[in-house]
């Protein structure tokens, strides 16, 4: 267990559990990120395997049992499950159907929780440890995205394979309000570009796609708005834009309902938002995940420019 500085029982809990069985290890990492957490843990693992299970998620009885048979199955260096979501209020519910989205995840195979097969990458993860060993494990640059770029030298460096097993369950559960939503895809859009700025481009299209298609618009835009009379009718492509989501947010919601209250409503029964509700939520939050990529990525490049390494 590596802790960045909990301030709740946290430490004390582990610290207890190490007591009765001394196969758990309490690990400091002053570094706070996950990279670094994961690193000093690969630093002292001596299993074949490699299981990665984070905070904020809930995990099945049976996570590490199906990793394991999904791991000797496949045979891919890395195996994981589909990235499920749990919620308890109206925020997290829309923040949860939007993650479920196109629009939302840009068709990411790991989002899709009856999809089994290989991916480009997976929700957390079980490694082949010594071959994470070899690609020097996590990458300490990204503070964010470092699944998705240890992924990318697995498949890069080693020609390895990534598997999705259905089977392997998680629940995670999302911000709790559009601030704290609005912050985090801040820096997964940072994230990614120092991904894609590693790897020379090479990364899946939808982690760039909302920076290139906001630029696009905002350039239509401003060359709209130089233009006597307004030539380009910019006004009236960025309203059907907007339309557009919120059309889709409804039929979403509407067309996963059943889902949500079976895998996804956590909160007291008599409480639960309708699929108007989760509509409205889950439009607003479309809006905020990719306009705080975008604003994540640009600030990312501007700090790029001025450097000569790659910073936060």
């Amino acid at each position: 267990m590596a802790d960045g500085g909990s301030s709740d029982r946290t430490r004390e809990i582990v610290s207890e559990y190490s007591r009765k069985d001394k196969r758990v290890v309490l690990i400091d990492n002053p570094d706070k990120f996950q990279s670094f957490a994961l690193n000093r843990i690969l630093e002292v693992a001596e299993g074949e395997l490699f299981l990665r299970a984070d905070g904020h998620c809930i995990y099945d009885k049976d996570y590490v049992k199906e990793s394991v048979k999904a791991s000797v199955k496949s045979r891919a260096i890395n195996v994981g499950g589909t990235q499920r979501y749990i919620a308890k209020n109206r925020t997290q519910a829309g923040i949860a159907i939007s993650s479920k989205n196109f629009f939302g995840n840009g068709g990411a195979k790991y989002m899709d929780e009856t999809f089994e097969g290989y991916a480009d990458t997976v929700f957390l993860g079980c490694f082949r440890t010594e071959e994470l060993k070899k690609i020097g494990g996590f990458s300490e640059v990204n503070r964010t995205n470092e699944d998705a770029e240890v992924n990318l030298r697995i498949r890069q460096k080693l020609n390895g394979k990534i598997y999705v097993s259905p089977k392997i369950k998680t629940w995670y559960y999302p911000r709790s309000n559009f601030r704290g939503l609005l912050k985090q895809y801040f820096r997964y859009g940072r994230g990614r570009f120092i991904t894609n700025k590693m790897h020379d481009g090479d990364i899946p299209y939808r982690s760039k796609a909302p920076f290139y298609f906001i630029s696009f618009m905002l350039l239509y835009g401003m060359v709209d708005f130089l233009l006597p009379n307004k030539q380009l009718g910019a006004i009236y492509v960025f309203s059907a834009i907007i339309l557009l989501v919120l059309f889709e947010s409804i039929r979403f919601s509407f067309e996963k309902r059943e889902y949500f209250n079976i895998d996804i409503w956590n909160g007291s029964k008599n409480n639960a938002p309708g699929p108007l509700s989760n509509a409205l939520f889950c439009f607003i939050a479309l809006l905020v995940m990719n306009g705080a990529h975008f604003l994540g990525y640009l600030v990312q490049i501007i700090k790029n420019l001025f450097k000569d390494k790659l910073v936060w």
